[in-house]
Parts: C-alpha cells; sequence; structure tokens
C-alpha cells in the first residue's frame, strides 16, 4: 500500500496506517468483493485512476510497521 490506507472500526475511519504488505492475489480479493460503491474517486499517484470503494469479505495482510 502507499497513501490513502484507513483503519475503519465500527464502519468510521479511525486511522490512517502505513506501510501494510499483503501476498493475497488482486484475483482473490476480487472473488471475495460484498459491495461496490456507488461514487468513484479519482486517486492520483503513478497517473491517475477513477475507482469505486470496494468491501471485501476476506482480505490478508503479512505485515505493518507501527501506527
Amino acid at each position: 500500500t502507499r497513501d490513502g490506507t484507513f483503519l475503519i472500526e465500527n464502519g468510521e475511519i479511525a486511522y490512517p496506517v502505513k506501510n501494510l504488505r499483503f501476498t493475497q492475489s488482486y484475483l482473490e480479493a476480487l472473488n471475495a468483493v460484498e459491495a461496490i460503491g456507488s461514487k468513484p474517486a479519482l486517486l492520483e499517484g503513478f497517473g491517475a485512476v477513477s475507482v469505486p470503494a470496494l468491501k471485501l469479505s476476506a482480505f490478508t495482510f503479512t505485515g505493518a510497521t507501527e501506527v
């Protein structure tokens, strides 16, 4: 992950998190989609992309730095 990653607790943004590492495949993650947001957000970084939020039933993180 890079920027814009937040911990969600009880349906609310709790605080930002840094440097999460995951090894799960994107295909496995997309297979776990439970809901898709109705409003796309423009994300800029190494280019720009307009994407909706996704709610996944499961996603495996393998490491993280301190918050």
